[in-house]
């Protein structure tokens, strides 16, 4: 289970049109848990709602924490609140650092895919990837060059980096094209954040293109229907508290376990951030989640609880 800390807002800066970050600091000057590049944190909101985003600060940095936050005009009331109701000053209690993008240091080349707010946590693994001296480039999409964030960091970094404005030139980059710049090796690594079309788009293209090391993070999640063999009905047996809970159609296995008293720890609750995370020892699970790859879901050692289900009578978890 994450532990929740305790920080302020020490600033809030205009990065882009409709984009701000917010550094966070300790409440007692100290400092926060490290963190590696790729990692976000949930932020618990003065409406009461909890929201993860990126870190895009160095990851060697133990003094403050930096979040970039896209106003959306479809909020749901977290990038709104954090637009106009944060201020300087204002104490705010966040989660620990998580990591389910996490940047492979021996990579000979990493190519880091950005689109839009998709920046933040790119920004941090190209200053990882900097500090340590490995080959890296970067592919930095938006539609106006006045809404691409952090712009002026990353030219300072003095990496390979390809900039496409839609509106410069006149219409989306030909993504498949930029991958296929380079030939498919075991070495190469390729990231990518942003939104929904073009994360879907990159992780095709990757597969048509033989890149194996295609990761990616998603900010929205993506529907994932119940498998055709998954139960309705289940036993879940908490192995360290030797309970046993029986799964209905009528609760999720997340909604059940609270209900039971458990102590779960969850954020979003449609299986993006990761927060939910928990240990299977036995049991097939029916993932549902948009954060594992399918190399981990395969394997089955761990599923998000807050939406994904069952596919045995058993399910034994790690709790």
């Amino acid at each position: 289970m994450s532990n929740s800390l305790q920080a302020f807002v020490h600033t809030l800066r205009f990065e882009a049109q409709d984009t701000i970050s917010v550094e966070l600091r300790p409440v007692d000057g100290g400092e926060f848990p490290a963190f590696t590049a790729g990692s976000h944190i949930d932020l618990h909101l003065p409406n009461g709602l909890v929201r993860s985003y990126s870190l895009s600060n160095d990851s060697s940095e133990r003094h403050r924490y930096v979040v970039g936050v896209l106003r959306d005009r479809a909020s749901r009331g977290g990038s709104r609140c954090v637009h106009e109701s944060l201020r300087v000053g204002m104490p705010i209690t966040i989660s620990e650092p998580r990591n389910h993008f996490a940047l492979d240091e021996t990579a000979t080349h990493s190519v880091l895919v950005a689109g839009g707010i998709g920046i933040t946590p790119m920004l941090c693994m190209a200053r990882r990837l900097k500090s340590l001296g490995h080959s890296f480039e970067m592919l930095y999409f938006a539609r106006e060059r006045k809404s691409a964030a952090f712009l002026a960091e990353l030219q300072a970094l003095g990496m390979p980096l390809h900039l496409h404005f839609d509106a410069e030139a006149g219409g989306p980059p030909d993504l498949r094209a930029l991958l296929a710049q380079r030939a498919p090796e075991a070495g190469l690594h390729h990231y990518s954040c942003g939104p929904t079309p073009m994360l879907d788009a990159f992780e095709k293209f990757c597969a048509e293109l033989g890149h194996a090391n295609a990761h990616i993070e998603r900010f929205t999640p993506v529907e994932v229907k119940a498998s055709s063999d998954a139960r309705s009905n289940y036993t879940v047996e908490l192995k360290r508290s030797g309970r046993f809970i029986e799964i209905t159609p009528e609760k999720s296995l997340l909604d059940t376990l609270l209900d039971a008293g458990v102590d779960v720890d969850h954020s979003c609750c449609e299986g993006v951030c990761g927060s939910c995370e928990t240990r299977v020892l036995e049991g097939v699970p029916d993932h549902r989640d948009s954060v594992l790859s399918p190399k981990e879901r395969a394997g089955n050692k761990v599923m998000m609880v807050c939406v994904s289900g069952c596919k045995s009578e058993r399910l034994v978890l790690d709790i």
